[in-house]
């Protein structure tokens, strides 16, 4: 760890500092609601995630290399005011139920009996991390995706193993939110989980603000998205691939942590350990990088006058304390309250309509600032409504009342902030 990234990031670098963003939560987390939704069809719903995943990545990244300062300065210039504010107010909602399934995954995986405690004290130390300006370097994010490839590459190799055994009976966390079995393996079911994976590569993000640091990165950056989520894409066919082989549809889709269930299921206690390691520190890590997006997008908000401004400034140490800890208060909240189902919907449904809105002003973007052709900024916006509005009934419900609060919240603000300045 360390305050920032030493040196300027090459292809390999970019790439890995991408990777150790996304493999986190979503792939230690994501698999039981996705499989209800789907069934046997996981495999397609992975893939339609990362096309999705990799268009709107498209989108973002040349919207930020053209708008340095990311998404939110660049949506802000592209889309219309409350347009911006929507896709402001959605990235918030989305991090914050994003860090609280990273923490609910972390106890689930870390301490099954007490998830919740678990998952606040998590919170509470990463959050403290961020206070202190720590942040993920190169080397950092090294060590962390071979970790990781290494948990995945045991769990893919125990499954493949157990494959044709007889399913194993697991206790049931919680009832999934759609239907398990042959009538959710129908087209609207595997876009269901598509959204739901979309989580799973939602760090990407992370790519955003490398454009400018990367060399020549007008040719570069378009090959860093393209490695950055095929990679991901692959790992997570051959771990859905695996998890199916070993654990069966019905155990699959009402495991807690399922990368456990299945090596415990293989009889190997001690690789058991190792994955409940891997998912600690990959959601962890991940933690940090959620909340610290949280917190610039914030402070771009507040220096907008969408949010108040005391949330815009930064302390003593350089970090914007105040939107650290509202970041983390919020995300503690949404881990009490929603639990980790609840949770991973509310992040999928609202970072898919942030994503959304990134397409749209990558569409609007002019041609001679685009690395990618502008169909595929379009496909990625039409995707990601067409999976947030197939998502689970509730969820989109809570989401969009949310949603539909904080956007009048923010532009009544910016309103009150605009006449001041009259």
């Amino acid at each position: 760890m360390s305050a920032s990234v030493a040196r300027r990031p090459g292809t390999a670098d970019a790439v890995v500092l991408g990777l150790s963003a996304i493999v986190g939560a979503g792939v230690f987390g994501v698999w039981g609601p996705a499989t209800a939704a789907a069934g046997v069809w996981l495999p397609l719903a992975v893939v339609v995630a990362g096309v999705a995943a990799l268009c709107v990545a498209a989108a973002g990244a040349d919207v930020a290399l053209a708008h340095p300062g990311g998404c939110a300065v660049g949506g802000s210039t592209l889309l219309w005011p409350g347009a911006a504010r929507l896709a402001g107010v959605a990235y918030l909602l989305g991090r914050a139920a994003a860090a609280a399934t990273a923490a609910t995954v972390f106890g689930s995986y870390v301490l099954p009996d007490r998830p919740l405690a678990a998952a606040v004290g998590v919170l509470v130390v990463v959050t403290g991390l961020a206070l202190g300006g720590v942040t993920c370097s190169a080397r950092s994010a090294w060590t962390l995706v071979g970790g990781v490839g290494i948990v995945l590459l045991v769990v893919v190799l125990v499954g493949l193993v157990a494959a044709g055994g007889d399913e194993p009976e697991l206790p049931a966390a919680t009832a999934p939110l759609v239907p398990v079995g042959p009538a959710s393996a129908g087209a609207p079911g595997v876009l269901t989980a598509a959204g739901l994976l979309f989580f799973a590569y939602a760090g990407f993000a992370r790519l955003f603000p490398l454009g400018p640091e990367l060399r020549d990165p007008r040719r570069t950056q378009r090959r860093v998205v393209g490695l950055t989520l095929g990679v991901a894409a692959l790992g997570y066919l051959a771990v859905a691939v695996a998890l199916l082989a070993g654990l069966g549809v019905e155990s699959l889709a009402t495991a807690p942590a399922p990368l456990v269930a299945l090596v415990d299921s293989g009889g190997a206690p001690a690789l058991g350990v190792l994955v409940r390691v891997g998912a600690a520190v990959a959601c962890g890590s991940v933690l940090l990088g959620v909340l610290a997006g949280w917190s610039r997008t914030t402070v771009t908000m507040a220096r907008r006058g969408e949010l108040p401004r005391g949330l815009g400034r930064s302390g003593a140490r350089g970090t914007s304390w105040r939107a650290d800890l509202l970041g983390g208060a919020v995300a503690v909240a949404v881990a009490a309250v929603a639990g980790p189902v609840g949770a991973l919907v509310v992040a999928a449904c609202a970072l898919l309509v942030h994503y959304a809105l990134v397409g749209l002003a990558a569409v609007v973007l002019p041609a001679e600032h685009r690395t990618w052709p502008g169909g595929v900024f379009a496909a990625g916006a039409v995707l990601c409504v067409l999976l947030a509005l197939l998502m689970p009934l509730r969820g989109l419900a809570v989401t969009l009342a949310a949603l539909s609060v904080l956007w009048v919240l923010a532009t009544l603000h910016a309103r009150r902030a605009a006449s001041r300045q009259d």
